[in-house]
């Protein structure tokens, strides 16, 4: 736990079921490290635990009624999150095969020869991008750097490079939907941002 204050976890329970927040501020405060680090473990993505984690605590308040009954709290909490991250899990893998098939069957019905390759029309749209937004894209997408990291290299600041993203991914969306159709756009925007 994250402080070394001993105390009375029956107790700080049976408050946070009576509805003190400072009560369940102290839960959280004292749980929140631990269950984070387990649930990182589980899904290896900081904003999926984060979210998964804020679901466990938002449960625990929702049905805080129910407190004065744990014996044990930590596995209460375990069980909880252990159960909240698969079901995300599921979700997301579930949301991957949806996507995947999509461009496996658009890219299937939509291959005529005369038709252009996704990639080559990136690359195009990338080209004609203004020298800035086509360096800050080039470094993010393709050197996998984050967007504080591309702000020091370039001097800029962070939200400069925010409005360049947006600007480069608006223009590389129309270009692509100019020149194939919003079909192959949305493969695109889905490349991009996968």
């Amino acid at each position: 736990m994250s402080t070394n204050q001993p105390y009375n976890e029956k107790e700080l329970l049976q408050s946070v079921s009576e509805g003190d927040e400072t009560a369940f501020a102290r839960l959280f405060n004292e749980w929140y490290p631990l269950l984070s680090t387990l649930i990182l473990r589980l899904t290896r993505s900081e904003i999926l635990t984060e979210e998964i984690v804020q679901d466990v605590f938002l449960k625990v308040w929702m049905g805080r009624e129910a407190l004065v009954y744990v014996d044990r709290f930590k596995p209460f909490l375990w069980v909880m999150a252990k159960h909240l991250a698969i079901d995300a899990l599921r979700k997301t893998a579930a949301r991957h095969a949806r996507e995947s098939q999509y461009q496996s069957e658009f890219l299937r019905e939509n291959s005529a020869d005369d038709e252009p390759d996704y990639h080559t029309l990136i690359d195009e749209a990338v080209a004609r991008l203004p020298p800035q937004q086509q360096r800050v894209y080039l470094l993010s997408r393709r050197n996998r750097l984050k967007q504080a990291e591309i702000a020091k290299m370039m001097g800029i600041s962070v939200a400069t490079v925010k409005s360049y993203m947006q600007l480069s991914v608006h223009s590389i969306t129309h270009y692509v939907k100019e020149k194939a159709g919003l079909g192959v756009a949305v493969i695109i925007i889905l490349k991009i941002f996968s």
